[in-house]
């Protein structure tokens, strides 16, 4: 029976996330499988992975065959160096300490490396609400100078309008003496 490491789907339209199996090559994409060792999310970023390193590791070790996506998923875990590191054990090319120091100074920089995108990708996150919150108090100043300058223009129109009626008024007020000294001169 040929064993295969494979993902089976799971999730909804668009949004999905996988499971890492250990499964018959016959059987269904998302059928039987005979051990479930891990899960992939790809919709988060980095994406997430959760993977049982040891029963990987036993897996490829008895003759498992993972498909190309778990076997970059594999590859990124560090169990499928870990795996040639060991057969280089067993054939006595490496012993177990210098094994050991590999896979230490191989896991050591992995982890800064995920550190690293992980913290650019915070200071991106940051950067980006620095930047909309500056173009957004732009925009409210432009909205604030816009609204006293047509208030201003509205006070101004205003209080033109309030001079014309005075000199209306007072015009109002100097015609009816004006006609009441012609009225008298009249008669």
């Amino acid at each position: 029976m040929a064993v295969k490491i494979r993902l089976q789907r799971h999730g909804k339209k668009n949004f999905a996330f996988f499971h890492i199996v250990v499964a018959d090559t016959r059987a269904p994409r998302d059928g039987r499988f005979i051990e479930q060792i891990g899960s992939y999310n790809p919709n988060t970023n980095p994406a997430t992975i959760v993977l049982n390193f040891e029963r990987a590791l036993a897996w490829l070790k008895v003759g498992a065959q993972p498909s190309l996506v778990c076997r970059r998923i594999l590859s990124y875990e560090g169990v499928l160096l870990r795996n040639h590191l060991d057969g280089g054990v067993a054939k006595g090319a490496l012993t177990p300490e210098v094994a050991d120091k590999k896979w230490a100074d191989w896991k050591a920089q992995r982890d800064a490396k995920i550190e690293t995108k992980v913290t650019g990708l915070k200071n991106e996150a940051i950067a980006a609400a620095k930047a909309a919150k500056a173009e957004e108090a732009k925009v409210n100043e432009a909205r604030a100078e816009a609204i006293a300058k047509k208030a201003a223009e509205l006070a101004a129109a205003q209080a033109a309008e309030a001079a014309a009626a005075e000199a209306t008024e007072a015009a109002a007020e100097e015609a009816p003496a004006e006609e009441a000294a012609e009225a008298p001169a009249e008669a």
